[in-house]
């Protein structure tokens, strides 16, 4: 018990270290998703969805930083098929880790570029059918009947505007892998816009 004390007071150290390093920030934030799914798709059209998580900025030079966070994040697509409307939703927790350069556009305000890798692993979701008010769903990634694969990676960039401690982001991230389960020769891919408002310790 001891023991587990102690090693919870040196966490808990280490972690008030970081926030007070003048070269780290940590931020929680959250926000609006409109994803859709590209490639061998048809008639899908953009679902709504949110994310939200923590993040830290790792400033390694004037101007430049190293951006992650951990974000759960609500994905998917829909379409009409045949009369049959069918929604998508894949919830995936997100690691994005972003080369960032900071431009001064006036006293404490900074524009923020901003690009780099993610990966997304599936935990959960349904794939919903409706028609004549009869719906059915099945789990997304499910591994017998599930249409999706977990493991997501790809391609992100944006541009925010830091006003002091508040964050306003926009960006894009862009699937490079195939998310299709037992597709043969089809690939499907996430694609996702968000706006995301933040707060920044």
């Amino acid at each position: 018990m001891k023991k587990t004390k102690l090693s919870l007071v040196v966490v808990l150290l280490a972690i008030a270290s970081l926030a007070g390093a003048q070269n780290f920030s940590f931020n929680v934030k959250g926000g609006l998703n409109l994803s859709n799914l590209s490639g061998d798709v048809e008639d899908n059209k953009v679902k709504p969805g949110f994310h939200i998580g923590v993040g830290a900025d790792y400033n390694f030079a004037p101007n430049m930083a190293i951006q992650s966070a951990l974000l759960y994040s609500a994905k998917g697509a829909k379409a009409d098929l045949e009369g049959i409307d069918i929604t998508l939703n894949a919830n995936y927790l997100q690691l994005p880790v972003h080369f960032a350069y900071k431009i001064d556009a006036a006293p404490g305000t900074k524009v923020v570029l901003h690009a780099g890798p993610y990966i997304a692993y599936g935990v959960g979701g349904e794939i919903k059918g409706k028609e004549s008010g009869v719906t059915v769903a099945i789990d997304t990634f499910d591994g017998d009947i599930g249409l999706m694969k977990r493991l997501d990676a790809g391609l992100g960039l944006g541009v925010s505007t830091e006003f002091g401690p508040i964050l306003l982001d926009l960006g894009w991230d862009m699937g490079l892998i195939n998310v299709a389960r037992d597709s043969g020769n089809e690939s499907v891919k996430n694609q996702n816009a968000y706006l995301t408002i933040g707060y920044r310790f």
